[in-house]
């Protein structure tokens, strides 16, 4: 699991102005670099390479950038509203975090703030004929950087926002949390023992998400005062005045009780860095949102249960493979489970496109997939929901011969 300052840090990095500040400070310095640098420069040498003519190419930059850099926003801004509306307006805050996109939309701002500032230099004659120079080089570079990027942003533009680049956006950022959590199914906590009835209950005491634990400074806490922690949450928990969060074997003060609950972090709204259900959840609603009415496309949903069973797959052959070390022996934290991430994604599907013969067929085909994990108890929970899938489709489907069909094809 990502810690908090990692958390932080990374968030702050998929800020679409941070990357378009970085690289245009980076511009400006670059721009700028030809005004101590001429001194490496022989003199007369910028005469013979032409660099006379490095005013024109950054004018004719600087008028081309602004037109690309605006031209980009506004598709970025069509494409999330795109998203939003085709898919689900959760999978529009990883488009806006997508680095690919903002680091495109950061090279125009950069080239034109280069180009400006190069400008405005050239007029006040501080390059010289050497400073000029090492301007046109660093030109030169630049339109060399802008031509790459251009063609990487007309593959990347067309697709942006459509809905199978969304669904392969979510995949890719839920593949990296399970990951993550799969290598510390414990957040480095022991393994679950029953809580005592004595323990003391610690409530959130507002209405938020949680976002992050800090299991390592809980233990330190633990030890300090001698008690034994047992988390009651998730990363993703919906945490609220009236649900306990934690519970603590010993005679905590007061004090040490505001600490403990200090050491977890809260947000309006759930995020798939240290959530993977959630991620599971975003595919569903996507998958809901195509079996709707008004959308009717079932490929979008089949697509997306192929997509599931692909990423449960991987869970299952990573999960109990290692990564089970118990560094916080203090805290006794449970491991993400099976049956709850089925019920994340399956059983929401199964309701929505329970009228549908094609999707329940693929259904079917994945829990027999999943039903031969090594993993029991992903194993277990595709036997179940094949189950449950099977008995909605019975009632929604009237046409007997499609009965029939799904019936060949299911999870015996």
């Amino acid at each position: 699991m990502l810690t908090r300052w990692k958390l932080a840090l990374g968030r702050l990095t998929k800020r679409m102005w941070f990357r378009s500040t970085l690289y245009g400070a980076l511009g400006i310095i670059t721009a700028l670099a030809g005004a101590f640098l001429k001194f490496l420069i022989p003199t007369g040498l910028a005469t013979r390479i032409g660099a006379d003519s490095v005013g024109n190419i950054l004018g004719i930059l600087a008028a081309s950038m602004l037109t690309v850099t605006t031209f980009s926003l506004s598709t970025m801004v069509s494409a999330y509203g795109s998203a939003s509306s085709s898919a689900t307006p959760r999978a529009a805050r990883l488009l806006i975090e997508d680095t690919r996109a903002q680091g495109a939309l950061a090279t125009f701002i950069g080239a034109f703030l280069f180009s400006i500032v190069g400008l405005i230099a050239l007029s006040t004659g501080i390059y010289g004929d050497s400073g000029r120079l090492v301007l046109f080089g660093a030109t030169i570079a630049v339109i060399i950087v802008i031509t790459v990027t251009l063609l990487g942003a007309i593959e990347q533009f067309s697709r942006f926002g459509r809905v199978g680049e969304t669904v392969d956006l979510v995949e890719r950022a839920t593949r990296e949390s399970m990951k993550r959590r799969s290598e510390d199914p414990r957040l480095g906590g022991a393994p679950v023992v029953p809580v005592p009835e004595d323990a003391l209950q610690l409530f959130g005491g507002h209405v938020a998400y949680v976002e992050h634990i800090d299991v390592e400074r809980i233990n330190a806490i633990a030890e300090e005062h001698d008690l034994r922690v047992h988390l009651l949450c998730q990363p993703g928990t919906f945490a609220t005045p009236d649900r306990p969060l934690l519970a603590v074997e010993g005679a905590p003060v007061h004090d040490v009780c505001n600490q403990m609950m200090a050491s977890m972090s809260f947000s309006d709204a759930r995020g798939i860095d240290n959530d993977p259900r959630y991620g599971l959840v975003v595919l569903s609603e996507i998958a809901q949102r195509a079996m709707s009415p008004a959308v009717n496309d079932p490929g979008t949903c089949i697509d997306v249960i192929g997509t599931c069973v692909r990423l449960l797959c991987a869970w299952s052959e990573r999960g109990g493979k290692g990564g089970a070390e118990v560094r916080y022996s203090r805290v006794h934290v449970p491991r993400l489970e099976a049956k709850d991430m089925f019920e994340d994604v399956f059983a929401p599907i199964a309701r929505d496109a329970a009228g549908s013969l094609e999707v329940n067929i693929r259904l079917q085909k994945a829990f027999s997939a999943l039903a031969q994990s090594d993993d029991e108890t992903v194993a277990l929970a595709a036997r179940n929901h094949a189950g449950y899938s099977l008995s909605r489709a019975m009632d929604a489907l009237h046409f007997e011969n499609d009965r029939a069909a799904l019936r060949a094809v299911a999870l015996r």
